[in-house]
């Protein structure tokens, strides 16, 4: 992720939006035993970013960490 806000410091806000359906259980939301499903038709995360903080997510490239795990083994039994 970059960052090119220019914003600094510490906010603090509450951003009510709706998971995109598919998603949603994947991601935690609406397990129906500690939080509700959400309720379809709501604001994407997009849509709300923009409406309720005027900020906007913008698609581009960019440079990327990777890490290349070659080969794993169990620990030996000194």
């Amino acid at each position: 992720m970059l960052d090119k806000t220019g914003l600094t410091g510490k906010y603090d806000f509450v951003l009510e939006w709706t998971p995109d359906p598919a998603d949603a259980r994947a991601q935690g939301f609406g397990d129906g035993i500690t939080e509700p499903a959400p309720v379809p038709g709501g604001p994407s995360i997009f849509t709300a970013l923009q409406e309720q903080l005027g900020l906007r997510l913008e698609s581009q490239k960019g440079p990327v960490e990777n890490i290349v795990i070659d080969r794993a083994e169990k620990p030996s039994e000194n």
